[in-house]
This record gives structure tokens, C-alpha cells and sequence, in this order.
């Protein structure tokens, strides 16, 4: 692993939970510095999670989840200083997409081919920044006829699976975060040994 590794998330208030707190925590535990950034936010301030699950409705339930505490002012930040990106899923992409500066970043790693990965609607930034016409890849099932306007190959996949294309790896659901994780440790050169 390089040495003083950084990843950039981008969440919102939404989040759903498993999304932000799993990835986040699992990277901080290989001494991955991850800043987690939303619009209008600065370092100490809060965002909401909320918890999806499926319990029978054609679609997910959503509950109020945790308080999640920003580490990092969005304004702040330079994309030139993160190894990789990760967009999180729930219900903030389709808000934060509509901050210029989010498109901008998001641009920014797709032009450097840096490592991304972008769960469940986390996808949404990626198709509002422009970045993924071409591509193959997956997300939430509700999410897929935007991704195929936006031009991108949607590929049908069990929750717990990612899509691989290049420097992105995407995953439908929160049952993805093992694999999405595996995935984006080897796209930053993240050895894990037993």
C-alpha cells in the first residue's frame, strides 16, 4: 500500500447507512485516511443516514439512521490529493449531484484514471458528471434507465456482486460492500495477507 494513502468520499444527508459507515470504517482500519465531504458542509458538522431494507413493499423501506460527523470542509477540497474516490449511496446522490463543484471532482478522478467506486445510487453522480457513457457497469435496479440515457452499459447483477470496468467498480446494493471493497483495495494496490 502507498505510504499516507487518501480516499475522498462524497455523501449527503440520506446516506444510507451501511453505504457510508461500512466502507468508511473498513478503510480507516487499514490506515486509510478518508475524508468524508458533502456540499455545504464543513468539518464537524452532521449528516443523517438513513437504513433501506426490503420487507416486503415493491420497493425499499426507509428508516432514520445515525448521525454521521463530516471530517473534512467541502470547500476545502483539492481532488489532486485523494489516491481514490468513493460515492456513497442512499438518497444523497440525487442531490448532491446538483453541486457543480461534486461533477467537477467527480470529472477530475475519470481524467487522472484514478480508482473509483460508486454504490447503489451513488452511480447518479456519475451519470450527472458525464463520465460513464461506454461504460459497463451496475447499480440499484430503479436507477438502471438513467444509467442507459446516460449512455452506459447496465449490467444486471446479484446484490452482494460488483461490475468492474478500468478504474471504476460499481455495486448495486449494500450487500456489495465486501466485494465493492476487495475491488477498490486492488484498483489502490491494497495487499491483504493472512
Amino acid at each position: 500500500m502507498k505510504k499516507n494513502m487518501k480516499i475522498l468520499m462524497l455523501a449527503g444527508d440520506f446516506v444510507e447507512d451501511y453505504e457510508i459507515m461500512v466502507p468508511y470504517q473498513s478503510l480507516l482500519s487499514l490506515g486509510v485516511k478518508v475524508d468524508v465531504v458533502c456540499p455545504d458542509k464543513k468539518a464537524g458538522d452532521s449528516i443523517v443516514t438513513a437504513i433501506h431494507d426490503f420487507v416486503g413493499f415493491q420497493t425499499y423501506q426507509e428508516l432514520r439512521g445515525h448521525n454521521f460527523i463530516i471530517n473534512k470542509t467541502f470547500s476545502e477540497i483539492n481532488p489532486d490529493e485523494y489516491n481514490g474516490l468513493f460515492i456513497t449511496g442512499g438518497r444523497a446522490p440525487e442531490y448532491i449531484r446538483l453541486n457543480d463543484k461534486v461533477l467537477d471532482i467527480t470529472q477530475y478522478f475519470f481524467t487522472q484514471q484514478k480508482p473509483v467506486a460508486a454504490i447503489c445510487h451513488g452511480i447518479q453522480v456519475l451519470t450527472a458528471a458525464g463520465v460513464i457513457k461506454g461504460r459497463t457497469v451496475t447499480c440499484y435496479e430503479a436507477v438502471a434507465p438513467e444509467v442507459k440515457l446516460a449512455g452506459a452499459i447496465y449490467k444486471k447483477v446479484d446484490a452482494t456482486d460488483t461490475v468492474l470496468d478500468g478504474n471504476l467498480v460499481t455495486s448495486p446494493a449494500w450487500p456489495g460492500n465486501a466485494k465493492i471493497l476487495r475491488d477498490f483495495y486492488k484498483m489502490l494496490d491494497i495487499i491483504i495477507t493472512n
